[in-house]
């Protein structure tokens, strides 16, 4: 979400008309929010985030680190999950104050009660060291390039991400 749509009060309502017109399940979208977008109007972006977070939105503080957050806002915002920008994971394996960075960064988010995604994950060895710091997700080309819905389904039904195929085919059903 951008901050234009964080200003726009009829948000929460055209969100809920996408999902029921398109028979979305709100359990398999994420809302993303860039930190840079909450704190230009933290007050105002509040009241939004709340409506959503009531309607059972998951919501995600994207590019956590990268811009001038306030942790007071940060505690007081409705959001699930912080991800944790490229700019500090993908050089973590040779900066060490990157990877205390993303360390602390996992740890800020779980003391919160806040899952943790990591961006921008392109190595194996990234992807271990993030398991040993405890990060929940991550993403990135390791994982896979961008993909078009087709191949997406395809993806998810097989190979080393492999998900049950019904639960593949159910969601794209709901899609």
């Amino acid at each position: 979400l951008s901050a234009i749509n964080l200003h726009d009060p009829a948000l929460p309502q055209q969100i809920g008309e996408i999902l029921d017109r398109h028979r979305l399940d709100k359990r398999h979208v994420t809302l993303e929010i860039t930190e840079s977008a909450i704190m230009q109007e933290p007050e105002r972006c509040l009241d939004i985030l709340n409506a959503l977070n009531d309607m059972g939105m998951y919501l995600s503080v994207d590019d956590f680190g990268t811009g001038y957050s306030s942790l007071s806002y940060l505690k007081r915002l409705p959001v699930k999950e912080l991800k944790i920008d490229r700019s500090f994971v993908s050089e973590m394996i040779d900066d060490k104050d990157d990877a205390m960075i993303v360390r602390s960064t996992i740890d800020l988010a779980h003391n919160l009660g806040l899952a943790t995604v990591a961006e921008g994950v392109e190595t194996a060895q990234v992807l271990e060291r993030l398991r040993e710091m405890g990060c929940d997700q991550a993403q990135g080309y390791l994982i896979s390039r961008p993909l078009s819905p087709d191949d997406l389904f395809s993806y998810m039904a097989s190979g080393e991400w492999q998900l049950v195929r019904d639960s593949a085919e159910d969601l794209a059903n709901t899609l």
